[in-house]
């Protein structure tokens, strides 16, 4: 199944692009964001696109402090992008926030995104625009769809709406996170078919 988009009234704000997001009754178990002012319906993500996620998880909770926290469903806004994402996972401080629904992407400290065939151009092009755009400082993309093969790349440094490649390596290999949390992700654990 691909990733279904609902046009919005583009006079619409973002605060009623919002509401829109938050209080329509979407089809229950979806990925549901918003991406560039779009409304965007995807599928639940597959097993091994989970098992790559949990692995990640794994390390990371090895390292982060214990006022910090790994949201697998938490939704981040970046009204300046028009965008509401829900990264695979999202490490963030714990603290108090102003909506149920949502938090500021500037309070992420790490996201990881895992594409699926439908969602690939998003997670490499549009989101990390808007993640650069919020500051966030580490982006971890697991790309099992790459064209040349399946990649991890860290990206880092937000400057605008651009990161640096901080490292890119091939399935199998071992990318490593800079502080705060130093750890080694090892791709070889990840699936593949």
């Amino acid at each position: 199944m691909s990733a279904l988009t609902v046009s919005q009234d583009p006079d619409r704000t973002w605060d009623d692009l919002v509401r829109f997001w938050d209080e329509s009754d979407w089809p229950e178990g979806s990925r549901v964001e918003i991406i560039e002012g779009i409304i965007t319906v995807s599928p639940t993500p597959a097993y091994r696109h989970n098992v790559m996620a949990a692995r990640i998880q794994r390390r990371l909770y090895s390292v982060i402090p214990e006022d910090w926290e790994i949201f697998q469903t938490l939704s981040i806004a970046v009204p300046s992008r028009l965008g509401m994402f829900i990264p695979d996972l999202v490490v963030a401080p714990l603290q108090p926030s102003e909506t149920e629904s949502h938090i500021p992407a500037a309070l992420a400290e790490l996201v990881v995104e895992v594409t699926s065939p439908s969602n690939a151009r998003h997670d490499r092009i549009s989101k990390p625009a808007a993640y650069a755009t919020a500051g966030i400082p580490l982006y971890l993309l697991v790309d099992p769809w790459a064209p040349g093969g399946p990649t991890v790349t860290l990206y880092g440094e937000p400057k605008d709406d651009v990161y640096r490649v901080l490292s890119a390596v091939k399935f199998g290999d071992t990318v490593h996170l800079p502080k705060p949390f130093d750890v080694a992700i090892d791709t070889s654990e990840f699936p593949v078919d």
